[in-house]
C-alpha cells in the first residue's frame, strides 16, 4: 500500500470517526488556542497559520502597523497571545583583554564568541503599539561558555498557556512568568550541559508538563518539569549509540507530541536517532536510526497522516519519511524514502498539499513530493537561511541572514516568487501570523504588518 492510499484509508478510519465523536486524529500539535501563536512554529507545531487577509505588498508603507526596537540579541521567535507579544533576549557584555584570549584559546571550533556576562530577559510588548509592557530579567550569567556567532543565548522559543509564559535558555535555566503581572513564578537551573555552541532546543507543553531536550556533548537526555512548580517530573537518557567524539552527540531539536495507536507519543530527534517516548513517564517506546552520522540537527519533526518527517542534521543532512501506521514500534524498515540534496540543518520544512518545501542553510529552496521523495524543482532563494518558513494566507514567508523576507506562492510546478523586501537586520527568528497580522523579528527589531 503506497503512502497516498494509506493516507486515504487513515482519513476514513481516523478522521471520519472524529467527526462522529468516536476517534482521535494523529496530530503533531500541542495544547493551545488556534488564534494565538503560543509556541515554536505556532499552535499546529508546523509553521502553518490560520491568519487571513494579510497585506499583499509588505513594501507598502501603509502595511507596516509599527516597528519596535528590541534590546539585546536573541533568535527566539515571538509568541502572539491576545494583546501580548512575548519574546526572549540576551543582553551581552563582550569579554576583552586577557580574559577573552584565555576563553578563545579553549574554542574547539571556528566562529565562536566570548562574553564577560549575559542577562537573559523575557519581554512583553503591546500588540497594538509595540510598547513594552514587561521587561523581566530571568538569569544573569558571568563568563558564560563560548557561543557560536550564528547562535544566541536566547535562541529557544518560549511556550505559553493561558496564564504563564515558560522561557527556556538551555543550560542557563528555565523559568515560568505570570503573563498578567510579569512576576517570576519559578526558576530551574538543574539541567546543566555543554551545548558547545550555545542553546537551541525550544520547550513544549503537554498536560501538566514542560518538556525539552538536553542534547549536549557531555550528556544527552529528555527532561520534563512540572509546569506548576518547575520541579523535575522525569528524565530519560538517550539510549542509541553515538560517535565517541562529544561534538557529534549534540542536537538542538524541538519535539512534538502525536497520537498513535490510541496513546500519545513524544517524537524526539537527537544525534543519530529519532526516538518515541511516553510523554507522561518518559519511557522510551521506540527509536529509528538515521543510518549515518547526524548531529546538531535543529529542524523540528512534522507529521502528515501516518507519516513522520525528520531531518537528520549535519554531515549529510537527510530528509526521512517514516511510516507510523503499524501497530508496533517503527524500525529501519519503516523508512519509506530519504532525500539528501540541500536538506536544511536548521530550518524546518513545511508540507503543503502533498509537497514539502524547504530551504537549505545556503539558501537553496527545494520542493519534493511528499509521497515519493522525488524532487519537483529546486531554485536559489537567497544566501544564508536559519529561520523556518511560515505558511499564512496562501503564501510562504522565508527570512534570511541578509535581512530579506522572501514571499512565495506554493506551487508544485516551480518557484513563484511574489516579493522580496529588505528589513533592517538579519532574520534568524521564524515569522508568526495571527488573525490579519504578520509579525517578523529581526536581530534589532519587531515588525507588525497589517493590511491597510
Amino acid at each position: 500500500m503506497n503512502l497516498s492510499t494509506r493516507r486515504a484509508v487513515f482519513f476514513l478510519l481516523v478522521f471520519f470517526p472524529v467527526i462522529l465523536g468516536t476517534g482521535v486524529p494523529l496530530l503533531g500539535v500541542q495544547s493551545g488556542v488556534e488564534q494565538e501563536w503560543n509556541q515554536f512554529l505556532g499552535p499546529h507545531a508546523n509553521g502553518k497559520s490560520d491568519a487571513v487577509e494579510l497585506p499583499g505588498d509588505l513594501s507598502d508603507p501603509n502595511a507596516l502597523a509599527w516597528k519596535a526596537d528590541v534590546q539585546g540579541r536573541g533568535w527566539s521567535s515571538p509568541l502572539i497571545l491576545g494583546d501580548e507579544i512575548w519574546l526572549t533576549t540576551a543582553i551581552e557584555i563582550e569579554a576583552t583583554g586577557e580574559e577573552r584570549e584565555k576563553m578563545m584559546a579553549e574554542a574547539s571550533i571556528e566562529g565562536m564568541s566570548a562574553w564577560a556576562s549575559v542577562e537573559l530577559h523575557a519581554i512583553c510588548l503591546e500588540k497594538s503599539t509595540g510598547e513594552i509592557r514587561h521587561d523581566i530579567e530571568l538569569f544573569n550569567v558571568e563568563y558564560p561558555p563560548l557561543i557560536h556567532s550564528l547562535n544566541s543565548f536566547a535562541s529557544p522559543t518560549p511556550v505559553a498557556d493561558g496564564e504563564r509564559v515558560y522561557c527556556h535558555f538551555g543550560t542557563f535555566g528555565t523559568a515560568a512568568v505570570d503573563r498578567k503581572t510579569g512576576k517570576v513564578i519559578w526558576r530551574n537551573e538543574e539541567n546543566v550541559i555543554d551545548h558547545e555552541t550555545g542553546p537551541g532546543s525550544s520547550p513544549i507543553l503537554n498536560g501538566d508538563q514542560l518538556i525539552f531536550h538536553c542534547d549536549g556533548r557531555d550528556a544527552q537526555y529528555v527532561c520534563a518539569l512540572d509546569r506548576k512548580t518547575g520541579e523535575q517530573a522525569w528524565r530519560t537518557d538517550r539510549s542509541g549509540s553515538m560517535d565517541a567524539e562529544g561534538m557529534y552527540k549534540k542536537a538542538f531539536c524541538t519535539p512534538i507530541v502525536i497520537e498513535r495507536g490510541g496513546h500519545e507519543e513524544l517524537v524526539s530527534p537527537a544525534a543519530n536517532w529519532v526516538y518515541g517516548y511516553d510523554p507522561a513517564s518518559g519511557k522510551e517506546l521506540w527509536r529509528v536510526s538515521y543510518g549515518h552520522l547526524g548531529f546538531s540537527n535543529v529542524a523540528r519533526p512534522f507529521v502528515d497522516g501516518t507519516t513522520l518527517y525528520v531531518c537528520s542534521g549535519f554531515m549529510q543532512s537527510t530528509l526521512m519519511a517514516i511510516d507510523l501506521s503499524g501497530a508496533g514500534p517503527p524500525g529501519e524498515k519503516s523508512i519509506e524514502w530519504t532525500y539528501q540534496e540541500q536538506v536544511p540543518n536548521i530550518s524546518t520544512p513545511v508540507l503543503i498539499d502533498g509537497a514539502i518545501y524547504f530551504v537549505s542553510d545556503r539558501g537553496i529552496l527545494t520542493c519534493v513530493d511528499a509521497d515519493s521523495g522525488q524532487r519537483l524543482w529546486r531554485e536559489r532563494l537567497g544566501r544564508g537561511h536559519s529561520s523556518s518558513p511560515l505558511l499564512a494566507d496562501g503564501r510562504l514567508y522565508f527570512g534570511d541572514h541578509d535581512g530579506k523576507l522572501h514571499v512565495i506562492r506554493p506551487d508544485r510546478d516551480g518557484l513563484d516568487l511574489l516579493k522580496t523586501i529588505e528589513l533592517d537586520a538579519q532574520i534568524m527568528a521564524s515569522p508568526a501570523a495571527v488573525d490579519h497580522s504578520l509579525f517578523v523579528r529581526t536581530a534589532d527589531s519587531m515588525y507588525h504588518f497589517r493590511k491597510p
